[in-house]
């Protein structure tokens, strides 16, 4: 067969010849060629972006479904330099929440901290505080003209005698109090607390009105650099995303995310090329021209073409390729992963979009592939399922440790959700007449993220090195692929023996 190939195209001949031919190929489908290298893998520079203006140090997402992705789970991925997105499964104001203690967690200045009344009582706060679920014990204390009276510390609460005091017999008096003006930046501040010996240091304009406060423990890993690798904003907050749907609901649900200094919005559907969430899209752009919005999902190039020209700021791709999807047997759609990214990038390159691939991911090796075949990011769904950091207890079950884990569009997630309803355009359905698009399982128990990532990070970074990649951009722009055959996947795996001891990474494709 004759045909016509760019330069980008050429270094992927294979898939360019599989699109020509009507073939579609995915993960266990192609391997990739070795190059020659300058780098040694762990020389390597993993830096990407998940959207226009939201950048990554590290190419993973965590999926926004309720088995995978809250707060702690979106924490603990941003201080590893990646992004997590709040799944949608909450009311407003619960996703908010988690959003908040996201953008809370790590700040080098907070502009707006959460403040307390003179009249409120101990008892009333310490409520407050546990209800709220603060993890930070340092609050500013305003008087009913909110103006900064004095402040709240963790010594202030260890040694109240009396909870039914208000705080203003409480508090540290703002004659006593260590403060800078407006205009002190993070190194400025870190000096004076270190040298006056201070955790909590609130920052007033000329007029004493509080403009916001510094704590210790994030100045430091900020002017020590503990910080650098972190995924953060530039005020130093963790970044954070959250998903939402379509419609009157998702802009009103974007308005309060927005309010908590969210990162980036995900249009979250199973179908992104359709009139709601065009329309949704574009109220988005006009309402907030700096946000960034990313819209999934999709599969095929010509989906890309019209979400960019409505104003997408970086497409998730994936339709049916997730371990706990039946998109692909309930509904027969969905195209095998790797042609889809590589059909979606072309068009998103010409755009300088960005696109996440989104679901069928079983090793850290297909990580690699999958950014070789054109994507920006990867989102994960069932590699972080099990984590500690993902919601839900341990069980055992044959004396293994597990997890729960399910898709969105499950029975389970579509009767108790109304986000999971609408994913599945099935939001007005009746609880009867649901056609579920997913299954609920359960996965085992992984341990901590930071431990899992290091493997799939580590294994990119392999990836890269046996390519001859220095960066993420290089690596899209160097791969060759090799079609295999069934005895190459067979050969591809350990073969011939009895494993006694595996490798962590390779035994999380094994469950």
């Amino acid at each position: 067969m004759l045909f016509v190939v760019t330069y980008t195209m050429a270094i992927k001949l294979v898939l360019e010849k599989a699109a020509q031919e009507g073939l579609a190929l995915t993960y266990n489908d192609v391997r990739l060629r070795t190059g020659y290298a300058e780098l040694m893998p762990d020389q390597v520079n993993t830096e990407s972006h998940f959207s226009r203006n939201v950048s990554l140090k590290i190419p993973i997402i965590s999926a926004a479904m309720d088995t995978v992705t809250e707060s702690k789970m979106a924490i603990a991925l941003a201080k590893l330099g990646g992004l997590g997105i709040i799944h949608k499964n909450f009311t407003v104001e619960e996703q908010a929440k988690q959003v908040a203690k996201v953008k809370h967690n790590l700040n080098g200045l907070i502009e707006d901290p959460v403040c307390v009344g003179e009249s409120e009582t101990i008892e009333e706060i310490l409520k407050k505080m546990k209800d709220k679920k603060f993890s930070f014990r340092s609050l500013p204390v305003l008087n009913s003209a909110n103006k900064l009276v004095g402040i709240l510390t963790g010594n202030d609460f260890d040694f109240c005698s009396d909870e039914k005091l208000p705080a203003k017999e409480v508090i540290t008096p703002a004659k006593n109090l260590l403060t800078v003006p407006l205009g002190t930046n993070v190194k400025e501040a870190y000096e004076t607390m270190q040298k006056m010996k201070k955790k909590s240091l609130p920052v007033v304009k000329e007029n004493g009105d509080l403009a916001g406060l510094y704590i210790f423990s994030d100045v430091k890993r900020i002017v020590n650099g503990s910080a650098e690798k972190y995924n953060t904003d530039s005020k130093g907050r963790l970044r954070v995303g959250a998903a939402i749907g379509t419609g009157k609901e998702a802009i009103q649900r974007a308005e309060r995310l927005v309010e908590e200094n969210v990162d980036v919005l995900v249009i979250d559907t199973a179908h992104a090329d359709s009139k709601p969430v065009i329309e949704t899209l574009k109220e988005l752009k006009k309402m907030f021209p700096n946000m960034d919005v990313v819209v999934g999902n999709v599969s095929v190039g010509a989906s890309i073409k019209k979400l960019i020209e409505a104003g997408a700021d970086g497409i998730k791709v994936g339709q049916g390729p997730g371990s706990i999807c039946t998109t692909r047997i309930i509904a027969g759609i969905g195209r095998p992963q790797v042609s889809a990214i590589y059909d979606c990038e072309k068009i998103a390159e010409e755009y300088n979009v960005p696109i996440c691939a989104d679901g069928g991911i079983t090793s850290s090796g297909d990580i690699t592939i999958a950014i070789a075949a054109g994507a920006d990011s990867v989102m994960l769904g069932n590699m972080l399922a099990g984590t500690d950091e993902s919601p839900g207890e341990t069980i055992f079950l044959q004396g293994q440790p597990c997890k729960n884990y399910r898709g969105m569009g499950s029975l389970g997630a579509m009767e108790t959700h109304k986000g999971s309803r609408e994913r599945y355009l099935q939001i007005d359905t009746r609880k009867d007449q649901l056609v579920p698009e997913g299954i609920e399982g359960i996965v085992s128990y992984k341990g901590k993220a930071r431990e899992v990532i290091f493997q799939y990070v580590s294994g990119l970074k392999r990836g890269m090195g046996y390519v001859g990649a220095a960066t993420i951009k290089e690596l899209k722009q160097k791969s060759e692929f090799d079609r295999i055959t069934s005895a190459g996947l067979t050969e591809s795996h350990p073969h011939g023996v009895k494993i006694t001891k595996d490798s962590p990474n390779y035994k999380e494709t094994m469950f």
